[in-house]
């Protein structure tokens, strides 16, 4: 089992599995008269769950749409421009259009193709490929 799964509230949970439907992700099971899914995909595991406010888990806070701020999820796939093109075969709007991005860490940077597009109710997902590692840059000292 995963250490760390994310369940999303969402106004309607049938928009919300034909969206991570078209992202890949499948369902492992679900409990229809929850209004909830388990959906999985290559070591991806999330939840979704439809708004309801008399659940003992609900937010005590307002929800207000988009849910998602706030919030950046990663979703690390083998094939990145299949999933582009699956989203945009679906007509879904992009919210950063694909680029590859150097990240810097301690010892190297990691690269990544990756593009990021919002859910039905505003969950924003990073869709990325690792590209593999490559030598930390050197920045040139201030002298301060």
């Amino acid at each position: 089992m995963q250490r760390l799964i994310p369940e999303l509230i969402c106004s309607d949970l049938c928009a919300s599995l034909a969206f991570y439907r078209t992202l890949g992700l499948t369902v492992l099971y679900s409990r229809p008269e929850e209004r909830f899914a388990y959906l999985v995909r290559d070591g991806v595991d999330l939840m979704l769950e439809e708004r309801d406010p008399s659940d003992r888990l609900h937010p005590r806070a307002e929800l207000v749409h988009p849910y998602g701020r706030g919030i950046n999820l990663s979703i690390d796939v083998d094939d990145v421009d299949e999933v582009h093109a699956a989203v945009a075969q679906a007509g879904y709007e992009l919210f950063r259009p694909m680029e590859e991005r150097w990240y810097e860490r301690a010892e190297d940077a990691v690269g990544v193709r990756e593009f990021a597009l919002q859910d039905p109710d505003g969950y924003l997902l990073r869709i990325t490929q690792d590209i593999g590692t490559r030598p930390r840059r050197e920045v040139p000292a201030t002298g301060r």
